[in-house]
């Protein structure tokens, strides 16, 4: 039977792995018994529950009286205690998502993923989800600033302008900094301001570009751009270092038809096979049905033999292909017999190495069916090369203003410390940051503009496709949108952007449509959709050519000098731009589990060798990091996340980890993601890792199941024997339960689940989940509702992951209802386990009994305690708070509710309307916002509701059942793809 565990020292040692958890458990209780009083004694047995009458004082404490103010004139679209929905745009970190913005008494409180876009098609990751909390973050600036004192508009309007028309009449140069910018209507107000300022050079930076990407395709299609990458059409999937279900390009899309190829519910479906080659163990590769840890260095080789590997099949050529460091015949193989339906993707910013993966994909005919290269992505449109220019010329002092538009490269770029001294020496620096940063600290300037959730905007995301973005709450702080700056300073026509950006989407956009015949109209349409994608698409396909072919598989000796460092961007951070924000601060990271740091990812039997364990202290070129002993990290590497280490970021996220971004090397002009030659010693040291991987044990049982395709496909109970065997041996001293009316479940597909956390913040924002911070966490009291387990199987140096998240699992035969005594957790008429929080008194009897470990206790205040200052301790981070959901105090016991304030929403909405509910019309949190559509929510009592055609299928098993608790959560058996 395969052995799954989640962390080394399960592997190694279960017996004593089992004892430490037990005695880290205990000495945590006793940390937090102490630390909520001097009486140790009786504070321990009050906070571990053994005393009801002590916890019912806890449980009962006077609350805090909260003022509400009537509306004297009441707004016509406002209806109190209910919610409004509102379209607009995400794009933040070179990420864009098409969103809805549930809007409560005028305050934005959930994000959701737009079902009308094709470009997000609902889901939406974490980073979108948390968008929401950084609207109420106190470290946006309140007012404009000048040298750090507050200033009004028409002073800094006055001075700039005059300052800006001397340089003008100086002709002396001034460069706009943004990050790519993806909307039209933006682009022609910085064009209007070029014109009106010709002096002015706009540069669009990127911290982690495409660059490699547009550099290649400017050889090979003669245009710099990113094709459109179609996942869903791909059979075989090749991805060199892309990590194209966490971070690479559109993470939200991809996962989205990644996740469509990997759905099996009748016997006839297909299901596309994945290799990753990857140095560090990815978010995308723990999800590959085949992967092979390789050096950084090593990569170009790889794609160097599989191109002579290739052309030698298509009879091309004859000479030998080169020697590979992995064995790549079998690929080889099974590309050639998928040709026109694979896809090989790379997310090196090498030029060279992107102009094989080119080549490689024109050998296969990949280009107009897997590759679109009519339809371009434009959300990484930054070009490293350029910045260097301007940095030369910044050293040079031909550069005498800056204008920083939401680039931040003094924290992000390897130069960043001389950066930040040029532009405090430069003869006008101003920045347009919402919000605290590294570059704004050294800018003479501060003028903010408002968040994208109280702006008006538009986009292009990818070619031919549209969307807007409109403000859902009036500006918290005295804020302009940097539009309306550049426009005022350059005397454009205008009253506001508003009226700018309506204008040109009459002039622009209207004539690509043929529904309405009056613009306004059409201009209402799109704004109550958000989303516009006109039929007729412009743009033709692009000829490849072999230009620079020739260069690119001149072959190299893979790195044989020291350690090879892959640095990448996180799942929850990516770039660090909101390092500031508590939800994705603690989100775990997916593969080690670790929040609130960065960390070396070590290979394991490095580690063995030198007796480095996890927390260990290594110093790598000179800098200690912590060590984290990663299964699957290739040997002679190490990986480390970019994205933290910021300086000026607020009270969250300052002094975070560390800022690896300064040890990014620049060749070519482009910056490179790895560096070999490193210099790795180990210490006596050790740093405390929030880790919360082995929070929850489950004593081994088989709470994950799997089987291969070819095997499912002969037996679709494949790897689900054991349901069977459980059902069959069943005994309980349970009634049976009744429900005549709803009886409500969910299942989660195993297959489909990548593991990226999305479900984790978007249940966090829905019900008010507390943020407890880094200590907290490593005493086990980590609150989130909802959490994705990852486990390994076999060897440590390769192993194959599974991600499960896990719910409370509502079972029919609840062993948590049985215990309270004061009946605090309930079952409902339609199959929910409900709790009563102002019954509860901290008992934890049911917390206790849980198989699951799905239980969250509140063992402190964490709202407006100066002990957790992250998001609920201020006026403005409440804001954020659904009113519809209770705020828990101390000493109450929490858990998912599958959103039952949703589920009565939509049963009112029903029953007003005198129908039926729909199957699918009830989505709790994190269902609505599942980018790979992995969860399923609905009644089981309608025997043709979606729910229950999953529960009836052969891979649907439920956890722990020999327990017989009968959940009301199923997982569908994780099916993989490698080839027999």
């Amino acid at each position: 039977m395969t052995q799954y565990w989640r962390s080394l020292e399960e592997l190694n040692n279960p017996v004593e792995f089992k004892r430490n958890e037990v005695k880290l458990e205990i000495d945590a209780k006793r940390a937090v018994a102490k630390k909520a009083s001097g009486s140790s004694r009786r504070d321990f047995l009050k906070v571990l529950g053994f005393s009801v009458a002590t916890a019912a004082v806890v449980a009962s404490c006077k609350r805090p009286v909260n003022k509400a103010i009537p509306f004297l004139v009441k707004p016509e679209e406002v209806t109190p205690g209910m919610a409004n929905y509102y379209a607009s745009s995400y794009f933040q970190g070179n990420e864009y998502c098409s969103v809805l913005v549930k809007v409560r008494d005028g305050r934005p409180i959930k994000i959701e993923g737009n079902d009308l876009s094709s470009v997000s098609q609902r889901g939406t990751s974490a980073r979108v989800q948390a968008s929401v909390l950084d609207l109420y973050d106190d470290a946006r600036f309140k007012t404009p600033l000048k040298r750090g004192d507050e200033t009004s508009w028409a002073a800094a309007d006055e001075y700039i302008q005059v300052k800006l028309d001397q340089l003008k009449k100086d002709n002396k140069k001034v460069v706009l900094l943004t990050p790519t910018i993806i909307s039209p209507t933006t682009k022609k107000v910085i064009q209007e301001f070029q014109q009106f300022y010709p002096n002015v050079e706009w540069l669009q930076y990127d911290a982690v570009s495409a660059t490699g990407i547009l550099k290649a395709n400017e050889l090979s299609f003669g245009k710099a751009f990113v094709p459109d990458y179609r996942f869903d059409k791909a059979k075989v999937i090749v991805s060199f270092g892309a990590d194209f279900l966490g971070t690479w390009l559109s993470s939200v899309e991809y996962t989205k038809a990644y996740s469509a190829g990997r759905k099996l519910m009748d016997k006839g479906d297909e299901m596309n096979r994945h290799y990753q080659f990857e140095t560090g163990m990815s978010l995308t590769g723990s999800n590959a049905d085949v992967r092979f840890p390789i050096k950084p260095s090593e990569e170009k080789i790889i794609l160097a033999a599989l191109y002579y590997q290739l052309m030698q099949a298509k009879g091309f050529i004859t000479i030998a292909a080169p020697a590979s460091p992995v064995d790549i015949t079998g690929l080889a193989e099974d590309l050639l017999d998928n040709e026109g339906s694979s896809l090989v993707v790379s997310g090196s910013n090498d030029a060279d190495t992107q102009v094989l993966v080119n080549a490689i994909n024109n050998l296969l005919g990949n280009y107009g069916k897997t590759i679109l290269t009519e339809s371009a992505l434009n959300t990484h449109a930054g070009n490293d090369e350029n910045f260097e220019q301007f940095l030369a010329e910044l050293k040079d002092k031909k550069v005498a203003a800056v204008l920083c538009w939401g680039a931040n490269p003094v924290y992000n770029h390897p130069e960043g410390s001389e950066l930040k001294t040029l532009i405090e020496a430069a003869e006008l620096s101003v920045s347009f940051s919402d919000r605290k940063d590294e570059t704004t600290a050294a800018c003479h300037w501060v003028l903010p503009e408002p968040h994208y959730l109280e702006a008006w905007n538009d986009a292009e995301p990818k070619s031919g496709v549209y969307s807007l973005a409109q403000p859902t709450i009036s500006k918290l702080f005295d804020s302009r949108q940097g539009q309306e700056t550049l426009m005022k300073w350059a005397g454009v026509e205008a009253p506001n952007y508003y009226e700018y950006l309506k204008k040109n989407w009459s002039d622009e956009f209207y004539q690509l449509q043929t529904k309405y015949a009056d613009p306004r109209l059409f201009w209402n349409d799109v704004l109550q959709k958000g989303v516009f994608e006109p039929e007729v698409k412009s743009g033709e396909a692009l000829s490849y050519t072999e230009n620079g072919l020739e260069k690119a598989v001149q072959i190299s000796e893979a790195s044989t000098d020291g350690w090879e460092v892959a640095l990448y961007q996180s799942v929850a951070l990516k770039d660090g731009a909101s390092g500031n924000n508590p939800w994705l601060q603690e989100l775990p990271d997916p593969i080690a589990k670790i929040s609130w740091d960065n960390f070396a990812a070590v290979p394991v039997k490095w580690a063995e060798e030198n007796g480095v364990q996890n927390e260990s202290v290594i110093t790598l070129n000179g800098m200690e990091l912590p060590v984290f002993v990663q299964p699957g990290q290739a040997a002679g590497t190490i990986s480390v996340a970019l994205g933290y280490g910021r300086e000026v970021a607020g009270k969250v996220g300052d002094n975070v980890g560390k800022n690896m971004y300064a040890h990014v090397p620049v060749k070519n002009g482009a910056k490179q993601f790895w560096f070999s030659g490193a210099k790795v010693e180990t210490t006596e040291k050790t740093f405390e890792l929030a880790l919360s991987q082995t929070h929850h044990s489950m004593e081994g049982r088989p709470i994950v199941r799997e089987t291969n395709f070819n095997e499912w496909q002969l037996d679709p109970t494949s790897g689900n024997e054991l349901q069977e065997e459980h059902e069959e041996h069943a005994v309980t001293l349970y009634p049976e339960q009744e429900f005549k009316g709803h009886h409500w479940g969910m299942a989660v597909d195993l297959s489909s689940c990548v593991g990226c956390g999305n479900c984790a913040i978007s249940c966090q924002a829905e019900n008010n989940v507390q943020v407890i911070g880094k200590e907290q966490v490593r005493n086990r009291r980590i609150m989130h509702w909802i959490r994705v387990d990852r486990y390994f199987s076999n060897e440590p140096e390769n192993p194959k992951v599974f991600h499960q998240p896990v719910m409370c699992q509502h079972c029919d035969n609840a062993p948590c209802e049985n215990v309270c005594p004061v009946s605090a957790t309930p079952h409902s008429d339609e199959g929910l386990n409900q709790m009563a929080y102002n019954r509860c008194v901290g008992t934890k009897y049911c917390v206790n009994n849980c198989p699951y470990k799905v239980r969250r206790f509140n063992w402190f205040k964490y709202v407006g305690n100066d002990e957790f200052d992250y998001a609920s301790n201020s006026d403005l981070g409440r804001m954020v708070l659904n009113p519809d959901v209770t705020v828990r105090s101390r000493g109450v016991v929490e858990k998912c509710s599958f959103c039952v304030q949703r589920i009565q929403e939509k049963k009112a909405e029903a029953k007003v309307a005198g129908r039926m509910l729909e199957d699918g019309e009830i989505q709790p949190a994190c269902v609505q916002s599942c980018p790979a559509n992995a969860l399923v929510f609905g009644d089981l009592n309608d025997p043709n509701s979606k729910i229950s055609k999953h529960f009836k299928n052969e891979r649907n098993y439920h956890l722990l059942e020999e327990l017989h608790t009968l959940p009301s959560v199923g997982y569908l058996t994780k099916v993989r793809n490698k080839k027999a």
